[in-house]
């Protein structure tokens, strides 16, 4: 312990944890900062409370001691970071002599492990020139997957391990599956195997001892862990087909037969799995259901997520049955139930793979997708899909260029009413609307101006408006102020949290009490009585009726007054809109919130709500 120290312990100045803490950031030692790396202890003033640090990246840093013993952490001297302060030469040195040898002992002072991005980030710069780091790293991945003392992913998200123990390189490799303690880590194990399998040349029994621990965990986590049991029985065919040596045993677990037994439950299962193991699954699809393959991989076509999608469309084309997906696909938009990642799928393929299935459907299929998300609770599913729409600037022109007018008018009206997109992209967007069909320009432009002058809604909905504008102004962001003001108190701003969410927090405040105010503005608040009850208007109660007999009543009401559980609409919604100024005897068409279905009602009858 430094005598410093000793001295105010022995006066009984400080316990016995402060000073085994505080010795670890007396001069000479080393510690670790989030942001500014590692750093060596040059002097401290222990009466002024403070310690004086040379960081990597901030040389003779002052800091006050409190605050330095929340932000660091003690460093061996031994810690490849702590050798990058006093021993940087030797380093750059290791890096040309010995690459691995370097690499394992950064992974040492990482407890073993550490993702790639990280290595760079350690390395880069300082132990190895920034120009000169690829080319560095791709020889040394090479050489330690042939020491086999770590283990090196085929992916670059998937971290670097060291390997425990002097094995043999064939040893190591089924030491790794037999030491692993997950699916998705057994999986990885067999898939190194496989790529390395001349190591195993003459030795099959080596491998066949592993057939019986993949069956056994397989079976036993098919239940909770349907996806990662999938993906080891297909690791395992895999390594089968590649090395001749061994065969599967006729009792074990055949992946079609895994497949067949949990149909109902595979997409949710395939949907995490990469696009090379989702499609060697795929593939399987035939023996495991035999004449109903097909009709099953379309089922879970649009709910396989992005990787899934891609993979299906290839392996049925390649198949010769495209066209069975095309039908699926139109049926699906149709009834507008076409998934975000599947929908994607077809804009990006619309002139090749699904020229035959794009069409003026998949301009309203987007926007129902984006509006159903905007209004649902929870985080957003749509975030791509809007964000294709933006991007993509011949999208909305090809969509369009796929209506009639009256088509194009009525997608540009309702893409001027969604919620999704801020005024500014709302212009955008129809700008390459009008671009493509300029029959649009005058009845969007016309539409646009009314809308921004006035929003009719009820005198309830508004003052809920008013109230929580009221609630922004005088208690969250004075509140939000203090949060702020706290939180730069903490120091380090840099590193932060309380200080960095008040602000994010801030900037939300700010953009609901604009939102609030423009809104507020435009509003006219009304009771709804006295309402012409000859046509469906605002504020009316529409019976509706189809040839079948099956009846359907909605409220057509205000712009914030839409509750789907009591039938109530806003006259801006989709069905508000497409009802508005429809008479009795009229037809118009009617989507089932349940199933997407398109129903054609005709209107009974039309009562005010309040007479």
């Amino acid at each position: 312990m430094h005598p410093d120290l000793a001295k105010l312990l022995d006066a009984g100045r400080i316990n016995q944890a402060v000073a085994g803490r505080l010795d670890q950031l007396s001069p000479g030692k080393f510690c670790l900062h989030k942001a500014w790396g590692a750093g060596k202890v040059t002097d401290w003033d222990l009466p002024g409370r403070k310690v004086t640090i040379d960081f990597e990246q901030s040389s003779g840093q002052v800091m006050d001691l409190q605050f330095a013993i929340q932000r660091t952490e003690p460093l061996d001297p031994g810690d490849f970071r702590a050798k990058k302060v006093e021993q940087l030469e030797e380093l750059r040195l290791l890096a040309k002599s010995d690459p691995v040898g370097l690499v394992i002992h950064l992974l040492e002072s990482h407890g073993g492990t550490m993702s790639v991005d990280a290595l760079e980030k350690e390395l880069t710069g300082a132990v190895v020139g920034a120009n000169d780091f690829k080319k560095w790293w791709d020889n040394t991945k090479r050489s330690l997957r042939d020491s086999k003392r770590v283990i090196v992913p085929s992916r670059r998200t998937e971290p670097l391990s060291l390997r425990a123990g002097d094995l043999s390189p064939a040893e190591a490799l089924v030491s790794d599956f037999e030491q692993a303690r997950d699916l998705k880590t057994m999986s990885k194990a067999l898939e190194a195997i496989t790529s390395d399998l001349a190591l195993f040349k003459g030795e099959p029994q080596a491998l066949q001892r592993l057939l019986a621990d993949i069956n056994e965990s397989a079976a036993k986590s098919v239940r909770i862990q349907l996806g990662p049991a999938l993906e080891l029985l297909s690791a395992r065919d895999e390594m089968i087909r590649a090395f001749k040596g061994i065969e599967l045993p006729a009792e074990s677990l055949r992946l079609s037969d895994m497949l067949a037994s949990e149909e109902n439950r595979l997409a949710d299962a395939l949907t995490p799995l990469s696009s090379a193991r989702q499609r060697a699954i795929y593939e399987e699809f035939e023996p495991a259901f035999g004449p109903r393959w097909v009709e099953v991989l379309t089922g879970i076509f649009d709910k396989v997520g992005s990787r899934g999608v891609a993979e299906i469309a290839k392996l049925l084309e390649e198949r010769g049955h495209r066209k069975v997906l095309e039908a699926h696909l139109v049926s699906a938009l149709a009834r507008r139930s076409l998934g975000t990642d599947a929908l994607i799928w077809v804009c990006r393929e619309r002139d090749n793979a699904a020229a035959n299935v794009f069409s003026g459907e998949v301009g309203a299929c987007i926007l129902n997708l984006l509006e159903t998300d905007h209004l649902s609770d929870g985080p957003r599913k749509t975030t791509r899909l809007q964000s294709m729409l933006s991007e993509d600037k011949e999208l909305l022109g090809d969509i369009v260029n796929n209506m009639d007018v009256n088509e194009a008018r009525n997608f540009g009206r309702r893409l001027m009413e969604c919620p999704v997109f801020s005024d500014l992209d709302k212009k955008s967007l129809m700008a390459r609307v009008i671009k493509a069909r300029p029959e649009t320009g005058e009845l969007v432009a016309g539409h646009g101006a009314k809308k921004e002058q006035e929003l009719v809604v009820s005198w309830p909905s508004l003052e809920k408006k008013k109230a929580e504008l009221d609630d922004i102004i005088r208690n969250r962001i004075p509140q939000n102020t203090k949060d702020i003001s706290i939180a730069r108190e903490y120091g380090d701003l840099r590193e932060n949290f309380e200080y960095k969410s008040a602000k994010d927090h801030q900037k939300y405040l700010n953009n609901r009490k604009t939102e609030l105010q423009k809104d507020i503005s435009r509003a006219r608040g009304t009771d709804f009585k006295g309402v012409d009850a000859s046509m469906v208007n605002i504020g009316t109660i529409v019976s509706l009726v189809t040839e079948e007999g099956k009846q359907a009543t909605y409220t057509v009401l205000g712009a914030w007054d839409s509750d789907p559980e009591k039938a109530e609409l806003s006259y801006l919604s989709e069905l508000g809109a497409a009802l508005l100024h429809k008479k009795q005897g009229d037809s118009v068409q009617v989507r089932d919130p349940q199933t997407e279905v398109l129903h054609t009602y005709t209107v009974q009858s039309i009562a005010p709500v309040n007479p």
